[in-house]
């Protein structure tokens, strides 16, 4: 069986100090690197040349889903069989690629991600004196558990950026978020298209990175967040909005009857209790009606492509 052509595809944003070690250390495992240069403002780009990198630059800095993005497409126009991304800024550690990847050798995996969890003994985090460790493994713990309700994948780090895709991944797998929020569509889009996910323990070094990187843990969680809503508001339309549609009429009905005993028995109208069931009618009406033409135009949509 011919060895599986296998790339390491890095975004990297300003990564001058790091990038050169980590392409150093991927290209002893694969057979080619691709970096990103995300608008990079420093020599992060001619640092990935010098040492033999495909570079793919951006015009000004777009973003980490941006990134990836741009990595998928120059994969698929390479048609490569294995798809590494990994952080540009050292956290990861370019030798457990072998361990990443042999899942999807063996076939057993579309996507294998990296978790730094699995094995805590592993972890190599600084906390410069700063509480970094516990502030981040509570908010990546938190959006992970948000993220396996969506995408019901059971993993336990949903934003590790240290994955593998296999070839079929590769090719069926979009990104449109420019943002953080690319992690978890990326399992949200493997989930629409019944892909296997399995975890690998990695280690992970943020004693370079500083503050860390180039990513603001608020923003990361917030994008996340944001990310994960659209994504169900899409996919599930009738749930997202229908319910709440139907309870928002539910609580009308309440008022509304409510109203019309008291002006029944008293002759009086509780301006308040009615204008409370009207604005609950509305918005009930409105979500329902939402919802309804959100599900024909999906589902227009999914049939033409399949056509």
């Amino acid at each position: 069986m011919p060895r599986p052509f296998t790339v390491a595809c890095i975004p990297a944003y300003n990564e001058e100090r790091n990038i050169a070690k980590v392409i150093v250390g991927a290209m002893s495992h694969v057979d080619q690197v691709i970096v990103c240069d995300d608008g990079s403002q420093d020599m992060t780009a001619k640092i990935a040349e010098k040492l033999g990198a495909i570079v793919v630059s951006h015009k000004r800095n777009l973003g980490y889903g941006a990134a990836i993005a741009s990595l998928f497409e120059t994969a698929r126009q390479m048609k490569v069989d294995i798809m590494v991304t990994l952080d540009g800024d050292g956290q990861h550690d370019p030798s457990r690629i072998p361990a990443i990847i042999q899942p999807i050798i063996e076939g057993k995996a579309h996507i294998v991600v990296g978790s730094r969890f699995l094995d805590p003994s592993q972890s190599k985090e600084n906390n410069n004196g700063n509480n970094l460790s516990s502030y981040r493994k509570f908010g990546i713990k938190a959006i992970t558990k948000i993220s396996n309700i969506v995408t019901q994948t059971g993993l336990t780090d949903s934003q590790s950026g240290f994955r593998a895709y296999d070839r079929k991944a590769i090719q069926e797998i979009r990104v449109t978020e420019q943002g953080m929020g690319a992690s978890t569509e990326i399992l949200f889009r493997a989930q629409g298209n019944h892909f296997s996910i399995l975890e690998v323990p990695i280690s992970v070094d943020y004693s370079d990175t500083g503050e860390t990187s180039t990513h603001n843990s608020v923003y990361h969680g917030v994008d996340v967040i944001i990310s994960t809503i659209k994504f169900v508001s899409i996919d599930h339309p009738l749930r997202f909005y229908g319910i709440p549609g139907l309870a928002c009429i539910a609580i009308a009905i309440y008022f509304g009857i409510i109203a019309i005993q008291t002006y029944t028995e008293g002759g009086r109208l509780i301006t308040n209790v009615a204008l409370t069931s009207i604005g609950f009618l509305i918005t009930g009406v409105v979500l329902m009606a939402t919802a309804v033409i959100l599900y024909v135009i999906i589902n227009v949509v999914r049939d033409s492509r399949r056509i």
